[in-house]
């Protein structure tokens, strides 16, 4: 019997992401380090009230969101999704509301940005059953919380993805080095959320450019937005093997990449290949 492990884009056993909110002007340093260590991050937007004239104080620092022009080219490269249009507590809104929260925070980035929005963090990390139902009738794909599990695990519901950690977390670094460190031949995922803010509040960006330096640049590790997680693993779930493992066959519109006993095979969209 063949032994068959799934894998991420290129053959590689591990994936990297990130998630941050609230598109204030902190992102546009944060973008900045990104982008010089070739990170990939999810930023969540609330569209309704993504202006300048929306800001708050923490410590005796101003936080303020960025006007709209622009944010194209600021996150080109990078995935935008929805964080409801003007951040409620969404459980505690009447349906219609939330639903209006939703969907026209989706409807307005899509018209923003050009191309289809379908992620999401939950504002204040609130949500319940009702909520999800709402994201799936919206025609969001998952959605990020703010239950950190200290672990590498891929998401077993989309619609409640828990991520590894806050970057503030005092484990970071001690998770960034078990990750790399990790041989397991089975999928690995770390996930890093916050806020970009946080680090002129707890004056600590050297924290955030380390982290990014020691992550960046290693051939076993997958640098992926959130959708793209979603839809790979998605690609991989439709996979479709013969009963004796000889052939496998690949619906989707995606590459999938498997381990077929010591060897990497990569399963182009659409096709069908024989495994000796």
């Amino acid at each position: 019997m063949k032994r068959i492990t799934k894998l991420w884009p290129g053959g590689k056993p591990k994936a990297f992401t990130l998630s941050y909110d609230d598109g204030v002007e902190q992102d546009r340093r944060l973008v900045e380090i990104f982008n010089k260590y070739k990170l990939k991050a999810t930023f969540n937007l609330n569209s309704g009230i993504q202006h300048e004239g929306s800001f708050w104080v923490d410590k005796g620092i101003m936080i303020r969101r960025m006007n709209p022009e622009g944010l194209e080219a600021l996150y080109e490269g990078h995935e935008i999704a929805v964080h409801s249009l003007t951040h409620p507590v969404l459980p505690d809104l009447p349906r219609e509301l939330a639903r209006a929260e939703i969907l026209e925070d989706k409807r307005n980035l899509e018209q923003k940005f050009g191309y289809l929005v379908t992620g999401m963090a939950y504002p204040y990390g609130a949500y319940n059953a009702a909520t999800i139902g709402l994201l799936k009738a919206c025609g969001l794909e998952y959605a990020r919380t703010v239950n950190q599990h200290l672990k590498f695990n891929l998401p077993e519901n989309p619609y409640e993805w828990h991520p590894t950690c806050h970057h503030n977390d005092p484990e970071l670094m001690n998770l960034t080095e078990a990750f790399l460190a990790d041989g397991s031949p089975s999928l690995s995922l770390f996930y890093v959320w916050g806020h970009s803010y946080e680090f002129d509040v707890q004056n600590n960006w050297e924290r955030i450019e380390e982290f990014s330096q020691r992550i960046s640049s290693r051939d076993e590790v997958w640098y992926a937005t959130n959708i793209e997680i979603i839809h790979y693993l998605e690609a991989c779930g439709k996979l479709r093997f013969s009963v004796d493992c000889n052939l496998v066959y690949n619906p989707s519109a995606l590459a999938v990449w498997i381990m077929v006993d010591d060897t990497v095979v990569e399963v182009p969209p659409g096709s069908t290949l024989q495994m000796q």
